[in-house]
């Protein structure tokens, strides 16, 4: 695994190199997905936000120039309110180097952090800073050629014990995705 070079700040990017992007980009144009919302896709996430009780949940499609949400559940107050009285908008993009799906795409296999602290890895990572998350259950959506086409998971602002539990619920639903997703027909069955 190779890491991108260094910050202009001087700190290192820990963000895995994702050699299969391009290939990716392709397959998610010819299943139509990874460039618009999708209200189904929106709708898996917040099932997944319920399921979990995390106030975040997403289906990421990340590409060469960064993540993109194309399923996105926030809830209606934010769970974290800065010193100066603001939140955190979170949208349906992020950098690559913000967050922890990069991470699953490039392991091809789910990553619990039931505390992104114990982590020094992850733990400065922009997402923690910026948007308070402390904890992230987070599944490979991998297709029948083989292909990652990108994530399920969920975050939360406060560490959590997702255990074999968070973990087995995360890679089921990731899998019955991806059986929806290739099996679509320009709409998604939720």
């Amino acid at each position: 695994m190779s890491y991108d070079p260094p910050r202009p700040a001087g700190r290192l990017l820990l963000t895995p190199e994702d050699k299969e992007a391009p290939a990716r980009a392709g397959r998610l144009r010819l299943l139509g997905l990874g460039e618009r919302p999708e209200p189904a896709l929106d709708a898996f996430a917040h099932g997944l936000a319920e399921l979990t009780g995390a106030p975040y949940a997403m289906v990421n499609f990340p590409d060469e120039r960064g993540q993109f949400y194309a399923g996105l559940y926030v809830p209606a107050v934010a769970p974290v309110v800065r010193s100066d009285g603001t939140s955190p908008r979170v949208g349906r993009t992020l950098p690559r180097d913000h967050g922890f799906c990069p991470h699953v795409v490039a392991r091809r296999k789910a990553l619990v952090l039931e505390d992104v602290h114990d982590y020094p890895r992850f733990a400065g990572n922009p997402v923690v800073d910026e948007f308070g998350i402390r904890s992230y259950l987070g599944a490979p959506l991998i297709d029948g050629t083989g292909l990652v086409l990108g994530t399920v998971s969920v975050a939360d602002v406060g560490p959590r014990p997702w255990g074999k539990p968070g973990l087995t619920a995360i890679k089921e639903h990731a899998a019955q995705l991806v059986a929806q997703l290739e099996g679509r027909d320009g709409t998604l069955p939720y």
